[in-house]
């Protein structure tokens, strides 16, 4: 009674629902989940009327009545642009259904293998995504620590300008904020394929564990695939590889999109790579992660700028011998790695690891602008001297 005391200015009638979805019909899907089928429609809730997506509860999907009373206490005390916003909830009839607001885009699953969503989008995606669960984790004033426990590509939610927003709380924890370190015993939760090997093996839940599901999904966003692939009806987990990859420097090998900034791809690899230590004490806090997708988002912005201001690919044509390259991201490497030579080899060309221009040229060149400077010089004072004696 007390809990519908507290959320009754959330509550929405069942009737209201059932219009806004045709009756539950199933062109009005939008998916399924560990909580049961998800419908869209338009429906008045306390913010106004809108487009919702509607969660309605299937208890034969495993989740129940806690996870419900969960969701609607979690996202109604904690509030975040990163955060997916809880509309309403409807308890009537035996139904038991979460409005949420609509995220147009769906689920970054769904994406990650689509050439349409660039580098740079790839990269603004995770970063909200981890401002979301930074503040779950470190959260300021009086609310405790939230554990996510169930982070994946699934849960962050992408709405008409593809801001990321995280959800499915039903399923979290929590914990005192004050502590360094909060460790929960918990029956197991979450998605196996993306959870946190020390979790699985002592059922100690910590933040750390979110950490480490996060990384997974930072490397399904590199990769642009799914952390696992079903082979013969079984789920083969790609996390071992990805990780080996990294470790032998094989992780240029994910260049499926163009114009990948080396610098950005290289802090964005190595933090996803840090997420999945096997020691909970060597994986960065959701505030670390947050500062590196920020440098590998500055990185990247900054080379697509500089790319504007300069043409890589009549440089390459102009080089001493005329370098060939299979991709824009292959160029960047190499000028990043090697750099080349200009102006009938007077001039060497390189990137530097911020990705700042960086010119070297020969003696000769040298000497010969100081002798054109020289001469400017001389000029410019006898100019003022003339200048001097007419006055």
């Amino acid at each position: 009674m007390s809990f519908m005391k507290e959320f009754q200015h959330l509550k929405i009638q069942l009737e209201d629902i059932k219009s806004a979805t045709d009756d539950f019909g199933d062109h009005r899907v939008i998916g399924v989940g560990g909580f049961g089928k998800v419908y869209k429609g338009e429906v008045f809730h306390s913010k106004g009327r809108s487009m919702a997506a509607f969660k309605c509860l299937d208890r034969k999907h495993g989740q129940g009545d806690v996870e419900f009373s969960k969701e609607i206490r979690t996202l109604s005390h904690y509030k975040h642009e990163n955060l997916i916003s809880l509309l309403g909830f409807c308890e009537d009839g035996g139904q038991k259904i979460l409005v949420y607001e609509y995220a147009s885009n769906g689920s970054l699953d769904r994406h990650l293998a689509s050439p349409a969503l660039n580098w740079k989008q790839r990269i603004q995606i995770c970063l909200e995504a981890a401002k979301a669960l930074e503040y779950l984790h470190d959260p300021k004033g009086r609310h405790s620590r939230v554990l996510h426990c169930d982070i994946k590509s699934a849960n962050i939610l992408l709405d008409d300008n593809w801001i990321a927003k995280l959800s499915d709380l039903g399923l979290s924890k929590m914990g005192p904020a004050n502590q360094q370190h909060t460790f929960l015993i918990s029956n197991a939760a979450g998605t196996f394929m993306y959870c946190d090997p020390l979790y699985l093996e002592t059922g100690f839940l910590s933040k750390e564990s979110d950490v480490y599901s996060f990384g997974v999904v930072l490397f399904e966003v590199l990769y642009g695939k799914l952390c696992y692939e079903v082979i013969a009806g079984r789920s083969q987990i790609l996390v071992p590889t990805w990780k080996q990859n990294y470790e032998e420097k094989k992780i240029g090998d994910v260049h499926f999109l163009q114009d990948m900034d080396p610098t950005s791809l290289k802090i964005f690899s190595h933090i996803a790579y840090q997420c999945l230590k096997r020691s909970r004490k060597d994986r960065p806090r959701m505030v670390d992660v947050v500062k590196e997708l920020e440098l590998a988002l500055k990185s990247q912005v900054f080379s697509e700028g500089m790319e504007q201001l300069v043409n890589y690919e009549d440089m390459a044509l102009a080089a001493e011998p005329p370098l060939n390259y299979g991709s824009k991201a292959e160029l960047m490497m190499h000028l990043s790695k090697q750099g080349v030579l200009l102006n009938g080899g007077n001039t060497w060309f390189s990137l530097n690891t911020k990705g700042e221009h960086c010119e070297m040229i020969s003696i000769a060149k040298y000497f010969q602008q100081a002798a054109i400077n020289y001469i400017i010089i001389l000029h410019s004072e006898h100019v003022l001297e003339l200048n001097s004696y007419h006055h």
